[in-house]
């Protein structure tokens, strides 16, 4: 199975309204970035345990750790939660930019420093997501 029927299963398999959500920021995601790389992680470790939620990714950004090595990892990424649906904005350095950025503008949303978390995406501004979205894509970009 390819990652764009990985994608497609693991939306589908969501309830409603969850489903249409994710369905819309993955039409959002691939609108803003078309030639982005998907990436599919299925929240298991090596050992096959559940470590995580099921993520989506978009993009692709090296990592560069402090002792000098680096990993290609996703640069956005969507996952569903118990209450709704998280979008993971990575590579932004400064923790509370978001926050200020966005937070108050982007509606019913929690938002820490690379997670925007809500409940229903009728209760989010997509404007405001989008430019959150595109911040983190062009920061990820200059890395």
């Amino acid at each position: 199975m390819n990652v764009q029927e990985q994608i497609a299963m693991y939306i589908a398999s969501q309830p409603e309204p969850k489903r249409n959500g994710m369905q819309e920021l993955h039409r959002l995601l691939l609108q803003v970035s078309p030639k982005c790389k998907l990436w599919f992680l299925d929240g298991k470790s090596s050992e096959g345990k559940t470590v995580s939620n099921p993520n989506i990714g978009y993009g692709s950004y090296i990592i560069k750790y402090a002792n000098g090595t680096t990993r290609e990892f996703y640069q956005v990424g969507m996952s569903a939660n118990t209450t709704g649906i998280s979008l993971y904005i990575l590579g932004i350095e400064d923790k509370t930019y978001l926050a200020r950025t966005f937070g108050k503008s982007l509606g019913k949303a929690s938002v820490t420093g690379y997670c925007i978390k809500f409940r229903n995406l009728k209760d989010i501004n997509l404007r405001v997501l989008e430019a959150a979205i595109l911040y983190g894509l062009k920061v990820t970009r200059k890395n």
